[in-house]
């Protein structure tokens, strides 16, 4: 049974590239964000968010560089490309297509 952190594949990639999308951050950053945007329904675990992360810096949609975090420690940070920027409006429009066909379809009046 799925919980309800558990994200739609690749619904992870459009969750990131839109808190990039704000401002540049950390992975522990984003991660925290993601929590505290979604009211800690939304829950990634380091496993899923760095691998994620180095994808989408593979696909050129994110760069990153070493800086000091809030902390003053050494911190790998990570922005939006161009490219990025766009693949958040292809990826937001994926998104907003499928999620209208799920809720058309369990909105559907039972016989």
């Amino acid at each position: 049974m799925s919980k309800p952190n558990d994200l739609v594949q690749g619904t992870l990639d459009l969750l990131i590239l839109k808190m990039l999308a704000f401002e540049p951050m950390n992975g522990w950053a984003v991660g925290q964000r993601l929590k505290q945007l979604s009211s800690e329904v939304l829950q990634v675990s380091d496993g899923s968010l760095y691998p994620a992360l180095h994808k989408l810096e593979q696909e050129g949609w994110v760069t990153s560089e070493w800086r000091r975090s809030e902390n003053n420690r050494r911190a790998k940070f990570y922005s939006l490309t161009r490219a990025g920027r766009r693949q958040l409006q292809v990826e937001s429009g994926n998104w907003e297509r499928l999620a209208a066909a799920i809720s058309a379809l369990v909105r559907l009046q039972e016989a």
